[in-house]
């Protein structure tokens, strides 16, 4: 495609959704598939957050809203980041973008250019590196394993530091891992990062309430961190809202500024009426995210049990998110795509780990029924049998 700008030619396309499209296409051709391949909670979002976007409609909350967000929903982070990580921000260090992987992307392209290096640990998200490629960055990746929790360490992170490094994009609850970062771990890292001047932490905490043991902490509640984090989190996860598609960053003023001054010249302020459903999400009563919590919990326990039973499978109970990420190697080394194979062999979806840089992985998501669940363990040990 000799017309294409290099901006995108050197794009990959999500693995995730391109799997949960080739699993939609089997369905609609009449094949019953169970579907672990999408990060996306099957609970339908609380009543009390679909009445407030009632409301605003009939409010005729219908206008373009200022590019950073309106100023009561950036009130309601500053109360949230407050009340539940002890962080103190202004509304003028918040900006309001439309779902957490846009603030993601806005704070990527804001800080980091070509020559500038940002590290990655790996298993990561499927998009940040993608981010950091179009950005003209460099994505130096840190290898984790499940022996190790699938978490870097100081002593790692020191290593992948050189003088190019501008960005350090930590995800804890960790997408595609479930591993959660320990307050004492991330002071530990936070004290690296605070050795090397103008080095950055990009905090996708978007995973924040689906956590399982105490925490998650936020780096930027570190000594001395505040100034050097972007926290990064959003309604999709713990309120079901990833149609909603609001999320936000956290920041110092002069990096909330910048992205401000991108977002405005590509997309503008986010929905309205999202941001006053978003507004009564982190405002109003929080029993629906525990009650989602502890199902997902539940369904975290029933598939480690589960994949524990099938021969061959190395597998770890996550800390945190909605996704188990086995050691599939024994079977991955049989055939080309495992992934592909489950798909077509035993219809269900799941995600090759070579999409998060670990090959011989996969990733199953845990955000369906419980029934479901024994569903696709029960086809998947069926399928890896004739291995």
């Amino acid at each position: 495609m000799p017309n294409l700008s290099e901006n995108v030619t050197r794009l990959s396309p999500s693995a995730t959704f391109e799997m949960a499209a080739r699993s939609a296409a089997l369905s609609a051709s009449g094949i019953d598939v169970v579907n672990l391949s999408v990060g996306e909670p099957d609970f339908n979002t609380p009543d009390h957050i679909k009445e407030a976007a009632r409301k605003a409609i009939e409010e005729n909350y219908s206008k373009y809203s200022p590019v950073v967000g309106y100023a009561s929903l950036r009130e309601a982070v500053c109360a949230k980041l407050l009340r539940e990580n002890g962080l103190v921000y202004e509304p003028s260090e918040i900006l309001i973008s439309g779902g957490a992987k846009q603030s993601v992307c806005n704070a990527v392209m804001s800080l980091a250019g070509p020559g500038d290096e940002v590290i990655i640990p790996a298993p990561y998200w499927v998009s940040y590196p993608q981010m950091v490629n179009l950005a003209g960055g460099t994505p130096v990746f840190i290898p984790t394993s499940i022996a190790g929790g699938f978490r870097i360490t100081p002593e790692s992170l020191e290593a992948a530091i050189t003088p190019k490094t501008k960005l350090l994009i930590l995800c804890s609850p960790c997408n595609p891992t479930g591993a959660v970062y320990s307050k004492q771990e991330l002071e530990a890292l936070a004290q690296v990062v605070l050795r090397h001047e103008g080095l950055y932490v990009l905090s996708d905490e978007i995973y924040e309430h689906i956590c399982y043991v105490d925490g998650p902490f936020s780096i930027a509640a570190c000594p001395g961190m505040r100034e050097r984090t972007i926290v990064v989190n959003g309604v999709s996860k713990a309120y079901a809202m990833t149609g909603w598609r609001i999320g936000f960053m956290a920041a110092p003023r002069w990096i909330v500024s910048a992205c401000g001054l991108l977002q405005g010249q590509y997309t503008s302020g986010p929905c309205s009426v999202s941001q006053k459903a978003a507004e009564a999400a982190w405002n109003g009563p929080q029993e629906c995210v525990e009650s989602m919590r502890e199902s997902f919990r539940r369904r975290r326990n029933l598939m480690v049990r589960l994949l524990r039973g099938i021969p061959g499978l190395v597998v770890n109970e996550p800390e945190g998110a909605f996704y188990i990420f086995p050691d599939c190697s024994s079977y991955s080394a049989k055939v080309p795509d495992l992934a592909m194979y489950l798909l077509e062999q035993a219809h269900v979806a799941t995600v090759n780990g070579r999409a998060f840089g670990a090959p011989g992985h996969l990733r199953l998501s845990y955000a369906t029924s419980e029934d479901r669940i024994e569903e696709a363990a029960g086809r998947i040990k069926s399928a890896l049998k004739l291995l």
